[in-house]
């Protein structure tokens, strides 16, 4: 609904977003989707810093892309796109502004997308690269991508590879519909409430739900790395990134949610026109570099300045 949005900046975005990326994209076949998606991408793409180096391989067999050369600590970076759309091309631009302002290397996995490939096919292609990379890391993600990292954390407690930190942002946790964003924003741009069970429906097939494909659901939460978790308040996802970041505090985890009055789902990509998301994606970088600190000692659980930094 955009009678919540009147910033003029926001407005501009949600024009040109829909311009190339149709909300009936979604009723299209998977191939002209993703052709939709990364119409769309291109439009916003904001070309590399200057001098970074940056190279396609695979790492544990999963097309990936390396960002910087190689440091102590590493930041995984999972693509959204409802696990439908996105590469390795669809965040290239966030992924190499993340490694020119924190310093750190930057891997982006090209997980393998449905309705091609069921879940765990995802959260499997994630991990693989995870525990080859085998070094401390930060674990970053938006929308599905979230969902993967949140997902990868869980299965990680038993496996013993925990990251130093997780940032989702406007992730898709698999919350079951009630919460009141799923009706206040059902309609909202970029992201409706019923484009959540297409995607659902093509990552899931006939599956059922379990606590990797839906976070939201997981009944055991300590001992996870510690969460920065941002949503948009225009969003049908907002209340669930909300919740689990309750939801990981009452299990003794610290963590931070942030929500971003005035924005959509999908905006880091209107961090180069619009202060909101440049604001946002300013906070996302320091939440990343804190948690990477804290492999030299810093501690950004007990840094009385984080909470203040990152909260909105």
């Amino acid at each position: 609904m955009t009678t919540k949005i009147t910033d003029p900046q926001v407005l501009e975005f949600i024009r040109l977003s829909e311009e190339a990326y149709p909300a009936e994209a979604n009723e299209a076949s998977a191939a002209e989707n993703r052709r939709f998606y990364n119409e769309m991408c291109a439009r916003f793409h904001r070309g590399r810093p200057e001098g970074l180096r940056v190279s396609d391989r695979r790492i544990a067999g999963v097309p990936c892309r390396v960002y910087g050369t190689e440091t102590p600590v590493v930041v995984l970076y999972a693509h959204g796109g409802g696990y439908v759309v996105g590469g390795l091309d669809s965040h290239d631009d966030i992924c190499a502004e993340i490694a020119d302002a924190t310093g750190l290397q930057v891997v982006a996995v090209d997980y393998r997308l449905a309705p091609e490939y069921r879940y765990p096919s995802q959260i499997g292609d994630l991990g693989a690269v995870w525990e080859a990379l085998d070094r401390p890391g930060v674990v970053v993600g938006d929308s599905a991508g979230g969902s993967l990292v949140a997902a990868l954390c869980l299965s990680q407690r038993a496996r013993g590879r925990m990251p130093l930190g997780q940032v989702l942002i406007y992730p898709g946790l698999g919350g079951d519909g009630t919460a009141p964003s799923y009706h206040e924003n059902a309609e909202a741009p970029m992201l409706r409430t019923s484009d959540l069970e297409v995607y659902r429906d093509a990552l899931m097939g006939d599956q059922k739900a379990t606590e990797l494909s839906a976070p939201l659901t997981a009944t055991e939460l300590a001992g996870l790395a510690p969460a920065f978790i941002v949503s948009a308040d225009v969003d049908p996802l907002r209340d669930d990134a909300r919740d689990y970041a309750a939801k990981l505090k009452a299990a003794g985890v610290a963590a931070i949610w942030r929500n971003e009055l005035q924005l959509p789902h999908s905006y880091l990509r209107a961090r180069g026109t619009s202060d909101r998301a440049r604001r946002s994606f300013s906070a996302i970088l320091s939440a990343i570099s804190r948690f990477a600190a804290s492999h030299s000692g810093a501690d950004p659980q007990t840094m009385p300045e984080f909470a203040d930094e990152l909260s909105d």
